[in-house]
């Protein structure tokens, strides 16, 4: 069923039931909308851009930061056919305006963060972009923009059905092209992935096979919408009418308060906020006593590797928990073709097994699949692969071989048939002519009472070729040093451990991901970086 369809059957069954929740705890704001007042406000938007002119087929680029309107405005562009193209928020406006040229959009849709950025670029799009949408208050609204609810001013009256002829007459077939996601550009320049409604519907049928989510679970969402990641595990709630609950800030007692005050049973985290929430509980700047929390049923976490100890951790806290993490790309339509299963607990530290309707090999670089215990590159086969690179055919034939999408990542099979994520295959250290693998590294070192995160790059060496440079950073209130350090990797083999160490901050994106290109630009230039001026 397509995801359109699936709205509106929402807005059937569960009228009046709330569908979206928005909180903004910083400015004290609580919005709420129901199934029906979702639909109606999708439906909206899709007449409003029929009514300038959008087609099936055309681009629609969508740039905001999470907000009540995100989602019925995304279902709005797909309701008329057209593409929906979200772009990364943390897009500067270099990539931006690449991002946009790419798709040819002829809408633009943006929140009032993005007018300094869009300033230098705004003429140079004028040439595709015919119509700007802009998403706040109407009095910041830039003189070339019109405000969204002037936008959908008149189209419809969500107290009333608002469906018509022409957005009726739109057929849309379950093979068609839904959306451009573009990657996130930790490797390099950001690719545009192009996904059917088949794909999307997939995403909906994995995540709720997965979890088992039903009417009543609530699902709390924080991570941003424009990725796979967060929308496709929301849609395991979206197939049953389950209530989400956007939170906008990632506080550690924020996320506690809206967990009890919501009642939220299902909680997505990346890494580094999981990480802040336990610290806040060591340090008692969080008391758990203050928040009702029993309610909370499931903690997933996916977008990286998960630390084992990480979880050893959490499960002190809250034994109650089931734990599954997930894994996938933007090319397989978000997360779900690998994951751990809430079943699975003691094979913590593997990404997990094929999931729903997916199939998994591990193969060498002629694609010769491996035996259990060596490592190569995981490809993946499933209903959720990409239908292509948009305008990219080189890339999707390098990507795609037979059904099957080459991931870059390089994995292995345990004796159980369970996955385990190495690294990726971008990310090998070559040392001496070994391969070292970063994940490793830091999973070993989060086991460090001090650490509160670490990234591992290789830098160049002239006699190696490549040596190991750990970028680290201490947790709140403590202090490291290099002996410390060097002292703990003892627990390593000799050529796995850091030969470099720098404390500093590790970038991350949007969706928790470390952003190591950034790092080797600025630690892994040449062979006559001085990393010990670095720890003075």
């Amino acid at each position: 069923m397509i995801i359109t369809e699936i709205l509106a059957r929402n807005s059937r069954v569960y009228r009046d039931k709330v569908a979206l929740i928005e909180r903004s705890p910083a400015e004290n704001i609580r919005r709420e909308i129901t199934w029906y007042e979702f639909y109606a406000s999708s439906n909206s938007f899709a007449n409003a851009l029929l009514n300038v002119g959008i087609k099936k087929g055309d681009r629609v680029v969508q740039l905001m930061t999470n907000c009540l309107e995100w989602l019925p405005i995304y279902f709005g562009i797909l309701a008329t056919g057209a593409l929906a193209v979200p772009l990364n928020f943390r897009f500067e406006s270099d990539k931006i305006l690449l991002c946009t040229e790419v798709a040819e959009a002829k809408v633009f849709i943006f929140g009032e963060e993005f007018i300094e950025r869009l300033f230098s670029i705004r003429t140079i799009l004028e040439s595709t972009v015919h119509t700007w949408v802009f998403v706040g208050e109407p009095k910041d609204c830039p003189s070339y923009a019109v405000p969204y609810h002037i936008f959908i001013q008149g189209e419809s009256n969500i107290n009333q059905s608002t469906s018509n002829s022409e957005l009726s007459k739109i057929k849309i077939n379950i093979e068609d092209d839904a959306a451009l996601y573009f990657t996130s550009g930790t490797t390099g320049t950001p690719k545009a992935v192009l996904l059917t409604h088949r794909n999307l519907e997939h995403a909906c049928y994995v995540e709720n096979n997965h979890h088992r989510q039903n009417h009543d679970d609530v699902f709390l969402c924080i991570p941003p919408l424009y990725h796979t990641g967060a929308k496709m595990h929301w849609m395991g709630s979206f197939i049953v009418g389950g209530k989400a609950v956007i939170l906008k800030g990632v506080k550690s007692e924020w996320i506690l308060e809206a967990v009890s005050e919501e009642k939220a049973t299902i909680v997505w985290l990346l890494v580094p906020w999981a990480h802040d929430i336990l610290i806040a509980i060591e340090s008692n700047k969080v008391l758990l006593a203050d928040y009702n929390l029993d309610q909370w049923r499931l903690l997933h976490i996916g977008a990286q590797p998960v630390p084992p100890s990480l979880i050893k951790e959490w499960k002190e806290y809250f034994p109650h928990h089931e734990y599954d993490t997930n894994y996938g790309l933007t090319e397989s339509t978000g997360p779900g073709c690998v994951h751990l299963g809430i079943e699975n607990s003691h094979k913590i530290g593997a990404i997990g097994l094929p999931g729903f309707d997916w199939e998994c090999r591990v193969v060498d670089g002629s694609g010769n699949d491996l035996p259990p215990g060596e490592s190569g590159e995981l490809l993946i086969r499933g209903p959720g692969v990409m239908k292509e690179y948009y305008k990219n055919p080189e890339a999707t034939k390098k990507t795609i071989i037979n059904g099957w999408l080459y991931t870059g990542d390089i994995a292995r099979y345990d004796k159980d048939g369970f996955i385990w994520l190495v690294d990726r295959k971008k990310d090998v250290i070559i040392c001496g002519g070994e391969n070292i693998f970063p994940v490793e590294i830091e999973h070993f070192f989060m086991q460090h009472p001090k650490i509160q995160d670490i990234a591992v790059i290789g830098v160049p060496d002239e006699r190696l070729g490549e040596i190991t440079a750990g970028i680290i950073s201490a947790k709140p209130g403590m202090t490291l040093t290099k002996a410390e350090i060097t002292e703990f990797g003892y627990g390593l083999p000799r050529y796995k451990r850091l030969r470099k160490i720098i404390f500093a901050d590790v970038p991350r994106n949007a969706t928790g991901k470390i952003e190591k290109p950034k790092l080797r630009r600025l630690y892994a230039k040449d062979n006559r970086i001085e990393v010990d001026k670095l720890l003075k």
